[in-house]
């Protein structure tokens, strides 16, 4: 470890900036990590002044010889942001691209311990001019692997956990049987696995969504459980005895919660993501699995309708930062 978490701030015009500098108001304390905020400077500065934080943020540019600060801040882009952007601005969604490239190049050269993402808006940064999908995507292809996948966790009020590990990610729902492959399936059951030992769960029990409701019922109502999700959990299971599947949703959600099993692996992003939300809306964790970086993110999106009313809750914000700081521990 070098002591560094980076935090790429998202679109401007959204509460990504809110939740990092509340997040890390509290989190500061906890030990001596140093903190690289890879957004406008102008923006970083208002918002703490409005938000009355009083944190001690330096241009990176002073991070040698800057006494006791932790908190630093560069901007990749060679002029800052106007003071005043619309929602989903053009300007806001081209920048939180350049901070978010900015931040994984920095993990690619081993520069920082780990990446963590505030949020974007996909369709303003498509309307912006960018081909996007998600930041999941955009950093598998900078990175130059597609061995990867999104896991979502989190707790409830009384500590009991979810993990949902998804074996496709943003699709419209209809093309999500084409999408569902065996390859893709083992992908994400080995990722789940290898996550585990990550977070110290070592028996990396798995269970595995089918894709129909009552995973198909033997073939009456699908046959993906049959053909592609039956056989990629027998070949995982030859790694990783205590993978079971494929299991119906609505059941196996309920075991997992109450202790069954490490993680889930669901075929769907909303199937995965529904029951995660529920228990852990507030500071559910999304963290990309197969990266060569460590890369997490808060669990909600931009939130337009609250940004700039101070009203945020960076519960998400911080859970995301303590994970990389856990993950990055664990790495050494």
């Amino acid at each position: 470890m070098i002591g560094w978490i980076g935090i790429s701030l998202g679109d401007v015009t959204g509460i990504g900036p809110e939740v990092t500098l509340k997040a890390l108001a509290r989190e500061l304390d906890a030990d001596a990590t140093r903190y690289l905020l890879l957004g406008d400077a102008d923006c970083v500065r208002r918002l703490n002044e409005d938000l009355r934080l009083r944190l001690d943020i330096k241009p990176f540019a002073e991070a040698h010889g800057s006494g006791g600060a932790r908190i630093f801040v560069h901007n990749p882009l060679s002029e800052p942001l106007a003071e005043s952007l619309i929602d989903g601005s053009p300007a806001a969604a081209r920048a939180a691209i350049a901070w978010l490239k900015d931040g994984a190049e920095r993990c690619l050269r081993q520069e920082l311990d780990a990446l963590v993402t505030a949020p974007v808006n996909k369709q303003a940064i498509v309307r912006s001019g960018h081909a996007f999908i998600g930041q999941t995507e955009f950093l598998s292809e900078l990175s130059g692997t597609n061995r990867t996948a999104m896991m979502l966790l989190g707790q409830d009020d009384r500590g009991r956990w979810l993990r949902v590990t998804l074996a496709t990610t943003h699709l419209p729902l209809r093309m999500v049987p084409d999408h569902i492959t065996q390859a893709k399936v083992e992908l994400a059951i080995e990722l789940a696995a290898q996550a585990c030992r990550d977070l110290g769960l070592p028996t990396a029990r798995i269970g595995v969504c089918g894709l129909n409701p009552h995973a198909g019922e033997g073939g009456e109502m699908g046959t993906e459980e049959i053909t592609v999700i039956g056989p990629a959990v027998r070949t995982a299971q030859q790694r990783h005895p205590n993978v079971k599947g494929p299991m119906s949703a609505d059941a196996l959600f309920y075991y997992a919660f109450r202790g069954d099993y490490d993680v889930v692996v669901a075929m769907y992003h909303d199937q995965g993501l529904g029951p995660l939300k529920m228990v852990a809306f507030e500071q559910g964790v999304n963290w990309t699995l197969g990266l060569p970086f460590i890369r997490t993110s808060p669990d909600h999106g931009t939130a337009y309708d609250i940004a700039g009313e101070g009203v945020a809750d960076p519960s998400s914000m911080r859970a995301a930062i303590r994970l990389a700081k856990q993950l990055a521990a664990q790495r050494g």
